[in-house]
């Protein structure tokens, strides 16, 4: 069974898969690493600021910010971009996606 058969009342655990994002998937079938990337940026558009950088995200994470830690986030955010969480713009920021 995958993320998207276990419904939206299954949660995800870390090492999860991220599943692409139908329009009706529920946050909480994210592994809560990405769920967090989420936060930050809807933080980040709710402070006026609408992109961040894999290197903002990672601080804004608690994250040392250090090449590995920081090539880590940026990882998992272009995995969310790539799956239709969220957005990547040609920059090389990211932010929510909007209605």
């Amino acid at each position: 069974m995958n993320v998207a058969e276990a419904g939206a009342g299954a949660a995800a655990v870390t090492g999860s898969p991220v599943p692409h994002q139908s329009g009706r998937l529920a946050r909480t079938v994210l592994a809560p690493d990405y769920q967090r990337i989420i936060s930050v940026l809807e933080t980040e558009m709710a402070a006026g600021r609408d992109k961040a950088r894999a290197k903002d995200l990672a601080a804004a994470l608690g994250l040392e910010v250090v090449p590995a830690k920081v090539e880590g986030v940026r990882s998992r955010a272009k995995r969310l971009a790539e799956r239709g969480w969220i957005t990547r713009h040609q920059s090389g920021e990211f932010s929510i996606l909007r209605a």
